[in-house]
């Protein structure tokens, strides 16, 4: 029974996260999956091993712990296949494998996560792929950056620490007519309130790192194809050898359950937070595509059905060389806010965002570029918390 004749498929989503993946009586009437650790799998006989004449071969290839998780995202995305990966950045550099060789172009938004911008401009390029980095903004544009050679059009949006959106459905239009597959990084809203594939992409990427774990403590990448693409994802992935490990996967699998829920209070905590934070004389601007205000709004609110819980503002400061002094100061005064790297879990952390590596959309002239994860904790605590900040910039 394929998922859209399955009871869920027309179950609200909170209802579909509980239950996605979950096969409860394929294991005795337990309610999760057992967790499997596997490396060798026996065959009956060598008949049987010659010609893997069985669902499960090599622990590299699944277990019933990674197929659980799978099957949840295949049905979250729409997609045909999924492959885990044992990172976020993993899920970009292993489709980003599959599908460039060397000769080949590929076109990367400028707003791309950081870690991506360094595999192309150093693993990329040494492998003979030519990278060109284009605005964020650019639409149907995109045409004129197309050369005979362009494999592959990278997308991501929001946009990593400035939050550009994308038209993905006119960039994707464009790079199909011209055979390149389109790839996004769609890690910031989940396949909860974006589904890509939906949209004209091939390859859905996320850092299941973030929201789906909830919890800052495993590492993990999905990825995720349409039928077309599938194929050559998974036998890359298999070539690579790379695959998540079983432990990982099962906790995985747990956070979707409440994902949803969690997502709802991240979305509706940020937003309060970002208005908030719009009012006030030592912000220079905040950076969230659900801001009327935001100049990507427009697309945010034709495409999306939420916002997560990360975001950033600029901090108005008026001499340039006072910018690291005072995002610093900022930072160093808050108490609840978590000062460290990633997002998606319970806390609140924050961070001074680094845009030295920007081509085209090049940081702002009216201050350091501070970007908030806004957790679980309350909001009035939050709001207290950067007002210690702000207090602390200013007295610098």
């Amino acid at each position: 029974m394929t998922e859209k004749d399955s009871p869920l498929h027309n179950a609200g989503i909170n209802t579909r996260l509980s239950h996605l993946g979950n096969k409860p009586f394929d294991y005795h009437g337990f309610v999760n999956p057992p967790v499997v650790h596997a490396s060798t799998v026996l065959f009956p006989n060598a008949k049987a091993m010659e010609t893997r004449a069985q669902k499960y071969t090599y622990g590299t290839r699944g277990t019933p712990t990674t197929d659980a998780l799978c099957e949840a995202i295949d049905a979250l995305e729409g997609s045909a296949g999924t492959i885990l990966v044992p990172s976020g950045l993993a899920a970009v550099t292993v489709p980003f494998l599959a599908f460039l060789s060397s000769g080949d172009h590929a076109l990367i938004v400028d707003s791309v996560y950081g870690p991506t911008r360094h595999f192309c401009d150093t693993m990329l390029k040494r492998l003979g792929v030519e990278v060109d980095y284009y605005d964020p903004i650019i639409g149907a544009a995109m045409e004129t950056l197309i050369k005979p050679n362009t494999r592959l059009v990278h997308t991501e949006a929001p946009g990593s620490n400035t939050f550009e959106m994308q038209d993905i459905p006119a960039i994707a239009a464009i790079a199909h007519k011209h055979g390149a597959v389109v790839t996004m990084d769609n890690t910031w809203a989940t396949p909860v309130y974006f589904r890509p594939l939906d949209y004209g992409v091939d390859i859905s990427i996320h850092a299941a790192t973030k929201y789906p774990s909830g919890h800052s403590d495993i590492l993990m990448g999905t990825v995720s194809a349409n039928a077309k693409h599938w194929e050559q994802l998974h036998e890359a992935n298999i070539t690579l050898g790379i695959c998540g490990a079983p432990d990982d996967a099962y906790q995985i699998l747990r956070g979707l359950r409440t994902m949803g829920v969690r997502l709802e209070r991240h979305y509706e905590s940020a937003l309060t937070v970002a208005k908030w934070l719009e009012g006030r004389d030592d912000v220079a601007s905040v950076l969230h595509p659900a801001l009327p205000s935001f100049p990507g709004h427009d697309l945010w609110k034709r495409d999306f059905k939420g916002a997560s819980g990360i975001f950033s503002f600029v901090l108005a400061v008026d001499e340039p060389e006072k910018f690291k002094p005072k995002a610093h100061a900022f930072l160093d005064a808050l108490n609840i806010f978590g000062l460290g790297w990633s997002w998606g879990g319970f806390e609140s952390l924050a961070v001074h965002v680094y845009l030295g590596d920007r081509r085209i959309r090049k940081a702002p002239k009216e201050g350091p570029v501070i970007r908030l994860q806004i957790g679980l904790e309350d909001v009035a605590d939050i709001k207290a918390d950067i007002e210690r900040g702000f207090a602390a910039a200013k007295a610098v």
